[in-house]
């Protein structure tokens, strides 16, 4: 088979997420919410799916990338007759009247470049999860699509009996696409898709000027942060894993997840990697975020929240849909959300500690220390001897999981030091405890005849996320017992040409087909941690390869032929590069002109 790899490219304004085929089609956005009914979704449906094209009459090629350090996609079109034409996607999104603009509003612009393209436009917007067909309304200069939650209006400057019955036309000049969701363009069409399109680009820019990036792969790094930050929904701090749902982790595996959710196992290594670039505006909105869910929580966290920060995620499927290339189920909703995972705490305290070490943040953002201190403490008491699902979600297996108490040592150890900060003896005396209890949890999964930590008490299974205990520092990256427990997962997950698994045991679906790109990326920091950073460097080399024509790159990875797989792109994947690139940054430490 010919390596799968996704031929998207996103756009977003930390309201909303598009994805842009280099075929010109819209495959995939939700309005008016990363969660909302795709309003095209040709990923999962060809016909059900709805489409916004702009193509020429016979065969064409086409490029796609990024205007240089913007979230702005380019997708240029060669047609057969040698005619090239250029198509500017974006989601506005600038400063103005002290706020961020950044409407449902998606702009395409289509400008000639060479020859005379001859186009068409075709627009059939869905509603429903493909399951409404919208009312097609024809106006002066627009065309409204009425039936869906709001009225959907598509603005141009192209005359509408082209786009209205889909005929093909001359490109002999600038033409523009601007589709609105509720609230319409009422302003002057070409000079505001202009404006917006300069100021859009400056944003942009000036977002990656203000980030903090070392010289390593600093171009990769780049996308990673431009990617990451879309992911997060601006109105209340959430970051997604992904914007798509149901795009199978290798085929016919049934392993089709909805990811449009924020996973609170994951903060660690998102406010770590937001940290490393010194964009702190997004880290405040993201501990805004937590903070909601915790006081709104009573006994235990769940291991996902909706963006808003509801519960209730109930996971149904959408047996009408035909699926990415066929595969089924195309499920909507996570049953994960019904899980048991006792790191969260862990990670939220974690979390929550740059408030108190970090002077950045001033001493009025510590409000109620002790009450939050000690609500956390509670949840890490009520379940450190516990078993839960762990960070993979196992459906229908529970264990003492050593990945679960790494986090519930590493949150005592942030408590001890808020506690600290604080001067607060009984939460200090409490932390304390816990980070014994913790410890003595973790040392039950050690294999002393193996010389590695297994994935739980009374297991003999390795698993990639007891790489953390050399990243964490719970093991000493110089010692012995490190280097051994390295080298032994090395020996078992890493496949031939570096990629790893996150473990090779059965689970509820049968033993995993394919790697999990982030555990490649930490297997890289934990060389640089154990002091291998020239193995580090040509293993993170190595996975460069695995990104899509963007930089752009996905959960899982076949370990046979490269083929990226599961949804796209991966928040998670690009967090993992940000932070193994700083990490070998950071082991380097040259001069730049070296």
């Amino acid at each position: 088979m010919e390596r799968h790899i996704y031929q998207t490219g996103i756009i977003g304004n930390c309201g909303f997420l598009a994805h842009i085929n280099k075929n010109t089609n819209v495959e995939w956005l939700c309005w008016p919410r990363f969660d909302s009914t795709f309003i095209f979704g040709g990923l999962l449906d060809k016909d059900k799916g709805g489409e916004f094209s702009i193509l020429p009459q016979g065969n064409y090629t086409s490029n796609q990338y990024y205007l240089e350090n913007t979230n702005v996609l380019i997708t240029d079109v060669t047609e057969e007759n040698g005619a090239i034409y250029r198509i500017t996607d974006f989601a506005p999104r600038f400063y103005q009247n002290q706020r961020y603009y950044k409407p449902l509003m998606l702009i395409r612009k289509i400008e000639a470049i060479e020859g005379t393209p001859r186009i068409r436009v075709k627009c059939e917007p869905v509603s429903d999860y493909g399951q409404t067909k919208l009312h097609v309304n024809r106006g002066s200069n627009h065309i409204q699509y009425l039936g869906g939650d709001e009225n959907i209006r598509l603005t141009t400057n192209i005359p509408i009996s082209y786009v209205f019955d889909e005929q093909y036309f001359v490109l002999n000049e600038c033409k523009y696409l601007v589709m609105t969701y509720g609230e319409p363009l009422e302003a002057a069409l070409v000079s505001t898709a202009e404006r917006f399109l300069r100021e859009t680009v400056q944003y942009w820019r000036t977002w990656i000027k203000h980030s903090s990036i070392a010289g390593f792969y600093q171009q990769f790094v780049i996308r990673s942060a431009l990617a990451l930050k879309i992911h997060q929904y601006e109105d209340t701090g959430a970051i997604i894993a992904a914007s798509t749902t149901s795009l199978p982790e290798s085929p016919g595996s049934t392993r089709n997840w909805d990811y449009r959710f924020c996973w609170l196992r994951d903060t660690y290594y998102v406010i770590t990697s937001l940290n490393h670039i010194g964009h702190f505006e997004e880290m405040e909105r993201y501990f805004s975020y937590i903070t909601d869910i915790s006081f709104g929580t009573e006994y235990r966290y769940q291991p996902l929240y909706g963006i808003t920060g509801q519960k209730d995620l109930v996971e149904h499927t959408l047996d009408y849909l035909e699926g990415y290339m066929g595969n089924q189920p195309v499920r909507i909703g996570n049953q994960a959300s019904e899980h048991i995972q006792n790191d969260i705490y862990g990670q939220v305290l974690i979390s929550m500690l740059p408030l108190y070490t970090d002077h950045r943040f001033i001493f009025a953002e510590r409000k109620d220390s002790v009450k939050w201190v000690d609500f956390l403490l509670q949840k890490i008491e009520r379940t450190i001897d516990e078993k839960d699902a762990g960070i993979w979600e196992f459906r229908n297996m529970a264990n003492i999981h050593c990945y679960t108490n790494l986090f519930q040592w590493a949150g005592a150890c942030a408590a001890e030091k808020m506690a600290r900060t604080i001067n607060h003896q009984e939460l200090i005396d409490r932390a304390l405890s816990l980070k014994n209890r913790a410890a003595a949890h973790i040392e039950s999964c050690y294999d002393p005849e193996r010389r590695v930590y297994t994935n739980a008490a009374g297991s003999k299974y390795l698993d990639a996320s007891t790489l953390q205990l050399i990243m964490m520092n719970y093991l000493d990256p110089a010692s012995d017992r490190a280097k051994d427990h390295l080298k032994a997962l090395e020996a078992e997950l890493r496949t031939p040409n570096g990629l790893f698994y996150r473990y090779l045991h059965a689970d509820d679906f049968g033993k995993p087909k394919t790697t999990f790109l982030i555990c490649a990326f930490w297997y890289v920091e934990a060389l640089a941690c154990v002091g291998r950073i020239d193995d580090a460097i040509r293993e993170f080399e190595n996975l460069l390869q695995y990104s899509n024509h963007l930089k752009l790159f996905s959960e899982d990875v076949d370990e046979n032929d490269g083929s990226q797989w599961g949804n796209f792109p991966q928040a998670y994947s690009h967090v993992g590069l940000m932070n193994a690139a700083y990490r070998i940054a950071m082991k380097l430490d040259r001069p730049i002109f070296l």
